[in-house]
């Protein structure tokens, strides 16, 4: 097996998963969680942070870093939309797409 090989299935497989995505977007309704009131204030509080500066190079880490808090100021844009006060909670609909990233930041690093 040469050193190429793998990384052409892997890209081969990297298209079959997009496809599979291009065919599940659309079908995914919206997924209804529960959330403490301090993580949805959390997430609010990133959605309202003003983050205009210039991002400069980054390192893979740093990215996947950005990125995270990203996904975090998502869900704290749908909070503040869509959210309801439920008690000590906040009910908020949110895309799958918003709910994985939740549960992957959520795995162990050694996990992924």
């Amino acid at each position: 097996m040469t050193e190429e090989e793998p990384n052409t299935r892997y890209l081969d497989d990297s298209k079959v998963l997009a496809a599979i995505g291009e065919w599940i977007a659309p079908r995914v309704q919206p997924v209804s969680v529960r959330l403490p009131l301090e993580l949805a204030e959390a997430a609010v509080a990133a959605w309202n942070r003003d983050e205009s500066g210039e991002i400069g190079e980054e390192t893979p880490d740093q990215y996947a870093l950005r990125d995270r808090a990203a996904e975090l100021a998502l869900i704290g844009l749908a909070v503040s939309e869509r959210g309801r006060r439920d008690g000590e909670d906040v009910v908020v609909d949110l895309h799958a797409s918003s709910v994985a990233a939740a549960i992957h930041a959520a795995q162990p690093s050694d996990d992924r």
